[in-house]
């Protein structure tokens, strides 16, 4: 990293270390651990709209589809180990400089690296929900009657996305076997938000508290190019709270923040909220 970059860092370092930090994280923390973000550095899209409520809902063969590619698109967010950058905000927790902590994320990866109390904006991937009687259940079991149903499924993704979605030719899906509730026989989805649904209230309040009592929003990995994170950087700006942005590439959040590094996450993190502060990178 060049000289300016370093100079970031270190000052970045010195408001972690008073604390009162709320994290909001997106996509660009899981790419060291073998997700791919929406939209990479140059700020485009990878790919079309994901599934909407309105289609999973509305369509059978369309669910069908979304089924067998998510099955797919299961082996590898399901196997996905947290990085360096998930170990870092765990550790900045555990050392009490966090107010509060919020992804935007659906792979559980901040969890698993030893976070809690993590507002999942949009879900997680590992629950899954019946819309009938809302029972929830392990993603595991469902993965398990998926492969019960479909013994001859050998389809190979061509690519995976971030909301465990993968991309598939549809010669490939025919046959595909989708299983229901087996409580009440409703039909399964999993418990995140797809497009067209909205984000829970309570999520949503929740939220902007802990922004609210936070002396620095951090936001790590996100072009912030939906409003769903957006809009919690305006709050923090309208409440006179500073906002720091790391992140690989283009971000929308970058008029409100009075800091934005743009460098790799999995060498920064690492090296904030140490004392002394390492330096090697």
């Amino acid at each position: 990293m060049d000289l300016a970059v370093v100079e970031q860092v270190a000052r970045l370092d010195e408001w972690i270390a008073e604390g009162g930090v709320t994290v909001l994280s997106g996509a660009g923390l899981s790419t060291d651990s073998g997700i791919p973000d929406y939209r990479g550095p140059s700020g485009s899209a990878r790919r079309g709209t994901p599934m909407t409520y309105q289609t999973f809902t509305g369509d059978p063969v369309a669910r069908r589809r979304y089924w067998a590619r998510s099955h797919l698109g299961w082996r590898t967010i399901g196997g996905a180990q947290p990085n360096d950058g998930h170990r870092a905000v765990a550790r900045w927790q555990q050392s009490g400089l966090l107010s509060g902590l919020i992804t935007q994320n659906v792979d559980g990866l901040h969890q698993a690296a030893g976070a809690d109390d993590v507002v999942e904006l949009h879900g997680n991937l590992a629950r899954i929900v019946c819309l009938a009687c809302g029972e929830l259940t392990a993603r595991e079991e469902l993965a398990h009657r998926l492969d019960q149903a479909n013994p001859g499924f050998a389809a190979v993704a061509s690519a995976i996305n971030p909301d465990g979605d993968a991309e598939l030719d549809d010669a490939e899906l025919t046959g595909f076997t989708v299983v229901d509730c087996r409580r009440c026989g409703g039909v399964l989805k999993p418990d995140v938000v797809y497009f067209g649904e909205t984000v829970p209230a309570d999520r949503v309040s929740r939220s902007f508290a802990l922004v609210g009592a936070a002396r620095t929003l951090l936001v790590l990995g996100s072009s912030l190019t939906v409003m769903s994170g957006r809009r919690f950087v305006l709050r923090a700006v309208k409440e006179g709270i500073r906002v720091a942005i790391v992140n690989r590439g283009v971000t929308r959040g970058e008029p409100y923040a009075e800091m934005v590094i743009d460098a790799p996450l999995g060498i920064v993190l690492p090296n904030l909220g140490r004392t002394p502060m390492k330096a090697d990178f």
